[in-house]
């Protein structure tokens, strides 16, 4: 599909695309707000304006942060935020807060958490609900990352909430995946059978300063563990770095560790081809997710799962039946 010609946006969306080209911040806050949105209307009208913003997206680098709670991933992301601005970069935050399973809130703190950079005119930080998707991210944030990348920064960082075996997915989003592990976090191939690290492209062990005995020996079991694993690129081997955000020890190390990698999976066409590949397992996911929309929302099938959801939980008929039964009417 071509991108619309700006005549064909309404005044008050093409206000917007002005807005993010300029690279003024409220307008690039509310044209996430209305892809974040769920009305039908503000999904044509997100569409129109991320179309409109296509062409100047893909200049960034696009750094995804993930780790357990409570390993500094707010203290760190801070730390190198700061840092990126005083090389002469501009740096926005994506921080994905999870949400409740029982109300649907999130706290959404990542702004207290992070109060300097916040109030630095050359950062942009947003957090929002993961809304219980998996994947540690929220849904709309590849859509979130291109409106930041339109708006000429130069680093977009994704916070995940945290590790587990489904919250992979900032991964398949980003050029590079940083891991953030502690000293003395138990056994490391607990990290190897949650698949977290085979799809790590740099490992970092934080808060090195407060036992930097452990930090090595830890440093040491990871970098063990790494040789069990087939590199996902013949071209990059996967470094553990050691460093304190708190005191603001070891960031330069870890940024120059990224450009390298930038730089080695660049000139081997290894990132354009990740880009790609992205943008098409995207697509899916869109496709997928379309579906079981427009299938909850047919009107026999609404008609019919009250009743036999009943017949399922009272084991009249099989869930295969049922679901075969209720895939019919597609």
């Amino acid at each position: 599909m071509l991108a619309p010609s700006s005549s064909s946006l309404a005044p008050a969306d093409q206000a917007l695309v002005d807005g993010v080209l300029a690279r003024q911040l409220r307008p690039l806050a509310k044209t996430i707000t209305l892809i974040e949105s769920l009305r039908e209307d503000h999904r044509g009208r997100a569409h129109k304006v991320l179309e409109a913003l296509l062409p100047h997206t893909g200049g960034a680098m696009r750094v995804g942060i993930s780790g357990v709670p409570g390993v500094g991933k707010s203290t760190f992301i801070e730390g190198l935020g700061l840092y990126l601005i005083e090389q002469g970069l501009r740096v926005a935050v994506l921080a994905v807060d999870p949400s409740s399973s029982v109300t649907g809130g999130s706290i959404l703190g990542d702004k207290t958490r992070m109060e300097l950079l916040s109030q630095n005119p050359a950062a942009f930080i947003r957090p929002s609900p993961s809304a219980c998707s998996l994947g540690g991210v929220a849904e709309k944030t590849r859509e979130s990352m291109l409106v930041c990348e339109a708006a000429g920064f130069d680093v977009i960082i994704i916070e995940t909430v945290g590790v587990g075996q489904s919250e992979t997915a900032v991964a398949g989003m980003t050029d590079i995946f940083c891991l953030l592990q502690l000293p003395n976090a138990g056994d490391d191939l607990q990290a190897i059978k949650k698949g977290i690290m085979e799809i790590a492209d740099l490992i970092v062990i934080n808060k090195a300063d407060i036992d930097p005995v452990a930090a090595m020996r830890a440093k040491s079991q990871i970098k063990t563990a790494l040789h069990m694993l087939r590199p996902a690129s013949p071209n990059w081997a996967v470094p553990v770095l050691t460093l304190s955000a708190l005191k603001k020890q070891g960031i330069a190390d870890f940024w120059n560790a990224v450009m390298d990698y930038r730089r080695t999976l660049t000139d081997s066409g290894e990132l354009a081809a990740k880009r790609r590949h992205q943008a098409m397992a995207w697509m899916w996911e869109l496709i997928d997710s379309e579906l079981r929309s427009r299938f909850r929302n047919h009107p026999q099938v609404k008609q019919e799962l009250p009743a036999l959801a009943r017949a399922v939980e009272e084991g009249s008929t099989t869930p295969s039946i049922a679901a075969l039964r209720l895939l019919g009417h597609l």
